[in-house]
């Protein structure tokens, strides 16, 4: 099965800056995403891009909240839609005239995969939090105190760990992390710091 989606243009260009509503965005994921976990992995990484847009990029709420969205909705196809992943959720913000650069920041959070390569500063951060944050939060889930206490180290243990959620690429991550231009480290640092943010009830 090809994700390939065999092209690199993406949405149209007299729509930078036109984002969902937050409101719209919910409903979308509500209404696609059936599965729990999927939808918290989501949540997850939509928090994280946030926070790194403000703290790291200095980007104002606005902004913040194109990196959020690209976040929040990156996966939307992937519980019922499989076999289209990325595909139809392209399709469909680009029918609701979304901004180009949070799809293709979508179209580029796995390049091995749908085959276009993350570019902008979005495209990358959505790229290297992706793997990281559903491996971390699996590591969480078999602690006693969960992220309480959670040290680089024992992050670093797990990823060592090959059949230690085995889905998670460890090269992708390595990948992600050199075109961001950021250490792994430092990634892992921010998850464990923000990620608990994010309400698992």
């Amino acid at each position: 099965m090809s994700l390939l989606l065999n092209r690199n243009s993406f949405g149209d260009e007299a729509n930078k800056g036109k984002t969902l509503s937050r409101e719209e965005a919910n409903s979308l994921l509500n209404e696609w995403v059936l599965n729990e976990r999927l939808q918290l992995h989501m949540k997850q990484v939509a928090h994280l891009m946030k926070s790194w847009a403000a703290e790291k990029e200095g980007l104002d709420e606005e902004d913040q909240w194109r990196w959020e969205m690209a976040g929040l909705l990156h996966d939307a196809d992937w519980d019922q839609w499989p076999d289209e992943h990325c595909k139809r959720i392209i399709e469909e913000l680009e029918s609701r005239n979304v901004d180009p650069e949070i799809i293709h920041a979508i179209a580029s959070h796995g390049p091995n995969h749908f085959g276009v390569e993350p570019e902008s500063k979005m495209d990358k951060m959505l790229y290297a939090f992706d793997e990281l944050s559903g491996l971390i939060h699996a590591y969480s889930l078999m602690r006693p105190n969960g992220y309480e206490g959670m040290e680089l180290k024992g992050v670093k243990k797990r990823l060592k760990e090959k059949s230690f959620a085995a889905n998670v690429s460890r090269e992708e991550i390595i990948d992600a992390c050199f075109r961001a231009g950021i250490e792994p480290e430092d990634v892992i640092r921010f998850i464990i710091e923000h990620q608990p943010e994010v309400k698992t009830d």
